[in-house]
């Protein structure tokens, strides 16, 4: 069997949903409670894919639920502090950190536990339907939902050339847009990803990573068109469909060390169709990330 193993972290803050909806603190609880739908199939060690018509191997202990990150609510340098050391912890004992959030600021703090804890050049595969290049805003300050790749971004071992967005569209601010260009950052729309399917579009996420020597896979629910995750921070029409995410996440897990599922938002989800689809987007991570060899 191969040795890779998970660790499954909840952080059950909002403080930073500056703009759309608040509500993400209540989705680590409402994701575990769809992922034991999932999980209680594993037999003996094993699950049966229905996409290979194979039965695989991944181990008694494949997923290890850590509980939630010790979050302060009115402090979020605090919870960002709590955040890093919970992804370090996990890369430190050899594992690999997926985190639930959320609201989608803490992409900074679980990239800067990935940069801490891991030598090298990091990259960023990040899935949003936003640019979160924001620098900072008398509404917003400089940690918000909108600036976690900017502050990312600003760590040393991580620079934009080792970095990806996918599923960005419609608009943003005129200022992302210029430091997207100035620093040589590159996204792959909604559209284009639709046009070029998820193996194509994987292949040419893998490409432009090539440099880096680990990767973090963060992903914000809104990536995914809101026809299939109505509980996100913001409704952002022409995402991708869940079956194309759910593949994209299936062949990049293998090259990723951590990955982050944020901006899930349970209250206002339609019958945990947007929980559902998280669980199994961690579960698919989890599950495929082990064959990596």
């Amino acid at each position: 069997m191969n040795e890779r193993q998970f660790d499954l972290w909840g952080i059950p803050f909002d403080g930073e949903s500056t703009l759309g909806w608040p509500g993400s603190r209540e989705a680590p609880a409402k994701v575990r409670e769809c992922a034991r739908w999932i999980s209680m199939r594993v037999e003996d060690g094993c699950i049966y894919s229905l996409e290979n018509d194979e039965v695989m191997e991944v181990g008694e202990r494949l997923l290890v639920d850590r509980g939630d990150v010790e979050v302060v609510p009115h402090d979020t340098l605090a919870t960002f502090a709590a955040t890093s050391a919970a992804v370090s912890e996990s890369l430190h004992a050899k594992r690999t950190p997926i985190m639930i959030g959320g609201d989608d600021s803490l992409l900074f703090p679980i990239a800067r536990g990935v940069h801490d804890a891991l030598p090298g050049r990091i990259g960023i595969v990040h899935f949003d339907a936003h640019l979160d290049l924001m620098d900072s805003s008398s509404r917003q300050g400089r940690y918000s939902q909108s600036s976690g790749m900017r502050r990312a971004l600003e760590l040393e071992r991580i620079q934009a050339g080792d970095c990806v967005q996918v599923c960005e569209r419609h608009f943003n601010f005129p200022a992302s847009g210029r430091f997207k260009r100035d620093h040589g950052l590159i996204h792959i729309s909604a559209r284009e990803a639709l046009r070029l399917g998820a193996r194509d579009t994987v292949e040419r996420i893998l490409e432009r990573v090539r440099g880096a020597d680990h990767l973090y896979l963060s992903f914000d629910i809104d990536a995914i068109d809101p026809a299939y995750a109505p509980g996100a921070g913001a409704h952002e029409p022409g995402g991708i469909g869940a079956d194309q995410a759910l593949e994209m996440v299936e062949l990049l897990a293998p090259h990723c060390a951590a990955m982050a599922i944020t901006e899930v938002n349970p209250s206002k989800d339609h019958q945990d169709m947007t929980s559902t689809l998280a669980a199994y987007l961690a579960f698919t991570f989890a599950v495929y990330g082990s064959q990596a060899r």
